[in-house]
């Protein structure tokens, strides 16, 4: 059976590939072939009919040689005794590099099936950014799995559909390779959900039967419409995918009976001004819906997808969506970066399509650099998979794409990190707006920017796109280990003056030993953890001085000093809000640093169970930090008594940050202030000018 299968494919590659190149994939099949033999699918076929299938997709394509050798030999790397440097010997280092690309890593241990299965998606999307045929290969080798997915046992079937239509389908989509991608949802759907399925393609059978009238009637117009617009074309009618039915059936909440647009047409015709012409000939036809016409030809999709889209009134109110393309058009369409092999004659046509690819496989490159691990790239990559909905301009009339409910932080991150970076505030169309404003199609966005600014954590709550969010996290991660670094220094030579000794005293023998042993990868790392709370600054200090951690006859170690300017390494307790001249302590929280607490607050007492965790602090004589306080004033009923204690508070140099009042009752009400001050001094000032107004009759501080 493998050998009618071969022969069918080699007859294929045989109408464009040359006799040489035919003896080679002959010869990859044999290798194949014994390399598989004795091994069977879950189906009971021998093994090598998947990788002859695998190929066979791929020649649909017209690609060359090297990729129909890797296609064949995709899995005798993982599943033979068949190395790496075999292949090369036999068919050269692409094929090898190919072949490996899209092998996955079990030989490899990782802690759960999220690792292995992150890790092996970097590795996979990596090689693609490297050479896009990997990924040809994998979604070819992941249809036709998809397509033989029966005899996989309920479990792993529904593991594998959920796999496919969260990654395999939208990196097909992202490439352009619509009729994959749509099979792959189709294939994913049915496997996840079945009874859905099933229930769904029963009602779509009777609707089909039903409005075939209908179909045919429409059909009819429109041809009849554009051949007296004298345009030369050919209309097909397309039935929904049964996904995409179901996907706007949970969106929009309705049953399938109130799914109207099931159906659709498409118009090829030979030029861009014949389908413009072909929208106006069939917007006379019958009545557009406002807000449903999209021009994908002047602002092409990300991965090179060209069409207009129009939905009309049809007859009896039926709503028919209609997509007008030329054949170069829909050969991308079908095809996507496929077509650079497939249509070699339109080389410049096909070009655009190539850069798009080419630019969005080098952003997977950057994507990799900025995270830490595989889990985060694979999350960077998933949010940057989706289709782009919303086109902006920038200052100079430039045209961005971005996924819907981006925001203007995403946009400037899309121009330049260095413009995300110091993004401040934004303007779109002029008007000064909130940096999470999402954006919509035709704006225009300016960013303003400053050079002291930096990225907000805050941001990553609101951000649509996997570049933003590379780039702070990376930001805020360097940022944080720098503060760490300097904070666990500052802990580890309070640790070792307790233990008559200082940093500068130690020799780089004992940090090289001490570094060796922990497992860490520097002097900088281990500072860093103490300054993360992940090491103990006294137990390091004794094993760089003696390398004997149970030693305990040390001297108290003294106090940490507190500066205010530290950064996210030192957070101040939310609990108790402590500002200078408080009597403070600290707690090293695992993963945060340091937090500060007042000596006596109640949260703090509560949770010193571990004391080699708490450390005694002092603050410095040089903060010029604001600090938050918290206030409660309690004040006569009178008008206009907020605007004096406003005013009060202002006249002693202090912000209000942020303001409450209970519910009146009676003669007095009760405000909240959260207050800025810079030590307990300015704290005294400003609440002495607000207990000098008549109608207050009470301020006390909140500390807890």
């Amino acid at each position: 059976m493998a050998l009618g299968h071969i022969a069918e494919l080699q007859q294929t590659l045989s109408a464009y590939l040359k006799p040489a190149d035919l003896a080679r994939i002959d010869d990859a099949f044999h290798l194949a072939e014994e390399a598989h033999r004795g091994q069977f699918r879950k189906s009971g076929e021998p093994y090598i009919s998947h990788p002859i299938a695998v190929a066979e997709i791929l020649s649909q394509w017209q690609l060359d040689a090297q990729t129909l050798i890797a296609a064949l030999l995709h899995d005798v790397v993982e599943d033979t005794h068949v190395s790496k440097e075999e292949i090369t010997v036999k068919f050269g280092k692409s094929v090898a590099d190919l072949v490996d690309g899209v092998s996955k890593l079990d030989r490899l241990e990782f802690q759960t099936q999220q690792d292995a299965q992150a890790e092996n998606f970097r590795k996979m999307l990596l090689a693609m950014a490297r050479d896009v045929r990997v990924i040809l290969i994998k979604l070819a080798d992941r249809l036709h799995n998809m397509r033989t997915l029966e005899a996989v046992p309920a479990e792993k079937r529904r593991r594998i559909a959920r796999e496919t239509i969260d990654i395999y389908g939208p990196i097909a989509n992202r490439l352009g390779l619509d009729s994959i991608y749509r099979e792959l949802q189709e294939l994913s759907f049915q496997f996840l959900f079945p009874l859905r399925f099933a229930v769904l393609s029963k009602a779509l059978k009777v609707a089909r039967g039903s409005r075939r009238e209908l179909i045919a009637r429409v059909l009819k117009a429109i041809k009849k419409q554009l051949d007296e617009a004298g345009v030369k074309q050919q209309v097909v009618g397309r039935e929904k995918h049964l996904y995409s039915i179901y996907e706007k059936m949970v969106e929009k909440r309705l049953t399938f009976s109130q799914v109207l647009d099931i159906y659709g047409f498409r118009v090829i015709v030979d030029d861009i001004p014949a389908c413009y012409l072909a929208l106006g000939a069939l917007h006379a036809l019958y009545k557009p819906v406002p807000g449903k016409f999209k021009d994908y030809i002047a602002i092409p999709k990300s991965n090179g997808y060209q069409s207009l889209h129009t939905t009309l009134i049809g007859p009896f109110g039926t709503p028919i969506e209609i997509q007008i393309r030329t054949w170069g058009m829909h050969r991308i369409a079908e095809s996507g970066v496929a077509s650079h092999w497939l249509y070699k004659d339109g080389k410049e046509k096909f070009s655009d399509v190539q850069q798009r690819t080419t630019k969005w496989l080098q952003s997977l490159l950057e994507l990799q650099n900025m995270s830490g691990d595989s889990a985060e790239f694979l999350e960077h990559v998933k949010v940057d998979l989706f289709p782009d909905d919303v086109y902006v301009f920038t200052p100079a009339g430039k045209i961005l794409a971005l996924p819907r409910g981006a925001t203007p932080v995403d946009f400037a991150y899309a121009v330049h990190t260095d413009i995300g970076n110091r993004c401040v505030a934004a303007k779109i169309n002029g008007d000064l707006v909130p940096l999470r404003t999402e954006l919509k199609n035709g704006d225009r966005v300016e960013i303003v920017t400053a050079s002291h600014a930096h990225p907000n954590p805050i941001w990553l709550s609101y951000l649509k796109t996997g570049k933003a969010r590379s780039q702070i996290r990376h930001f805020l991660k360097t940022v944080h280990n720098e503060e760490s670094s300097e904070l666990g220094e500052r802990l580890l030579s309070q640790a070792l003056r307790a233990l008559e000794s200082t940093v500068d005293a130690l020799t780089p023998e004992q940090w090289e030993r001490v570094v060796r042993d922990s497992g860490a990868r520097s002097r900088a790392e281990i500072l860093a953890d103490i300054g993360l709370g992940k090491r103990h600054a006294a137990i390091v200090a004794r094993q760089l001085i003696s390398g004997d951690e149970t030693r305990h006859d040390t001297k108290p170690q003294g106090s940490i000093v507190v500066r205010g300017s530290e950064g996210m390494a030192v957070q101040f307790a939310k609990c108790c809000h402590p500002i200078p001249g408080d009597s403070i302590i600290g707690f090293i929280k695992k993963g945060q640093g340091l937090v500060v607490h007042i000596h006596d607050c109640p949260t703090a007492f509560r949770a010193r169970s571990d004391p080699e965790r708490w450390l005694d602090l002092e603050w410095g004589t040089d903060t010029e930090k604001m600090f938050q306080v918290s206030l409660r004033v309690t004040a006569a009923n009178q008008r206009g008594v907020l605007a004096k204690v406003a005013s009060a508070i202002a006249d002693a140099g202090s912000n209000i940050d942020n303001l409450s009042l209970d519910e009146e009752r009676g003669m007095y009400s009760t405000m909240h202030f959260a207050l800025e001050v810079t030590t307990r001094d300015h704290l005294a000032q400003v609440m002495r000018r607000v207990r000098a107004i008549p109608a207050v009759v009470r301020i006390t501080r909140v500390k807890e």
